[in-house]
């Protein structure tokens, strides 16, 4: 099969999911919101809700202000990661990439299901500029990026928070053990797309062929095929662009780090850029696993508030953290919804593509 990076003929399309398959993802996401609701209560109670308030008037309009802009900026690097994953002949600017990226995020935050179609938003928020196929071949690019970096980022995190507190014995044996066979498939991952090896696909074909997960793999391991040499296609033709894009993801990282710390910095004097990374690592781990809860209500103050008490970064300031950077998505999925609105894209119509 030929390597070249011509996305009109690999047929590089998001996974179809069949309507039944839908549904059963449509209930565990009800079910999961219900608990992250209930969670939310909990917590708001469990602190309270003057004492929430309070630490909310710290921050201000002004600074509420300054949050917004930070996310803003942080849009703007996927944004522009995403910019440079287009294949020639083909491009964005970023006048195109922006508003779909807040687009994808308003519909990945605001609806269970959310995480599947939020792909799909963006690249059909370009489909005037590109073809739909050069859209979803270059969204598919970017997130693989986004992934590697974020992987690297929670590893970071995870080693941080355990060298630096304490944590039970079988924790730690666990979360060293994660981190470990997370380095592992990193390094592995990066010898792949150097050396070309389809290791990913060639496993995924063993597999079918000794009967084993034939059910996911009927489709999964042509999807796997084509992935690979849509990367490796890429890093034949644009090996330039690697760096920037790694560079401009690992920026959506520390910016997120940066709002953390500003947040903390107006609601405590304890404030340090360690207890900002820990808090916004945990938060990015608790939105890659709790992604089917809308807005990840309930799971996000969780965390925090488990780091924070961990950290010792006072009285309900996780909670208050969370609560405030629930404020700044509901905000920008506003302008998501607008954008939604004002281009004409249609849940249903994305839905279908998803489930063809």
């Amino acid at each position: 099969m030929s390597l070249e990076p011509n996305p009109e003929n690999t047929g590089v399309r998001p996974t179809p999911i069949s309507t039944k398959h839908f549904n059963r993802l449509k209930i565990l996401g009800v079910c999961l919101t219900l608990g992250g609701v209930g969670l939310f209560c909990y917590f708001v109670w469990s602190v309270g809700v003057t004492e929430i308030s309070k630490n909310i008037e710290k921050l201000g309009v002004a600074g509420f202000g300054v949050i917004l802009v930070i996310y803003f900026l942080r849009i703007l690097t996927r944004a522009m990661a995403w910019r440079l994953s287009v294949y020639d002949p083909y491009e964005l600017e970023l006048s195109d990439t922006v508003p779909a990226v807040i687009i994808g995020e308003a519909m990945s935050s605001m609806i269970p299901l959310g995480i599947l179609i939020s792909g799909t938003a963006k690249a059909m928020a370009v489909r005037k500029r590109v073809p739909l196929v050069v859209g979803l071949s270059s969204v598919a690019t970017e997130n693989l990026f986004y992934s590697f970096t974020t992987s690297a980022f929670l590893m970071l995190g995870a080693l941080t928070f355990l060298r630096n507190f304490p944590v039970e014995d079988s924790w730690t044996w666990t979360i060293d053990g994660l981190i470990a066979v997370l380095f592992v498939l990193l390094i592995l991952g990066i010898v792949m797309v150097i050396k070309q090896w389809h290791f990913a696909s060639e496993t995924c074909e063993w597999l079918y062929r000794r009967g084993i997960l034939t059910g996911v793999l009927e489709h999964g391991r042509s999807e796997v095929r084509l992935f690979e040499n849509l990367i490796y296609g890429f890093y034949r033709r644009h090996p330039k662009r690697f760096l920037p894009i790694c560079l401009l993801e690992t920026a959506f990282h520390i910016l997120g780090i940066v709002e953390v710390w500003f947040i903390l910095s107006r609601l405590s004097d304890a404030v340090s850029l360690l207890n900002a990374f820990l808090l916004e690592s945990v938060s990015r781990l608790i939105t890659i696993i709790f992604k089917l809860v809308p807005f990840l209500v309930g799971v996000d103050e969780a965390g925090a508030q488990f780091v924070g008490e961990t950290v010792a970064a006072g009285v309900g300031i996780g909670v208050t953290l969370a609560i405030i950077r629930k404020g700044r998505i509901l905000f920008w999925t506003g302008v998501g919804l607008a954008l939604i609105v004002k281009r004409g894209l249609s849940l249903k119509e994305i839905r279908a593509i998803r489930t063809d």
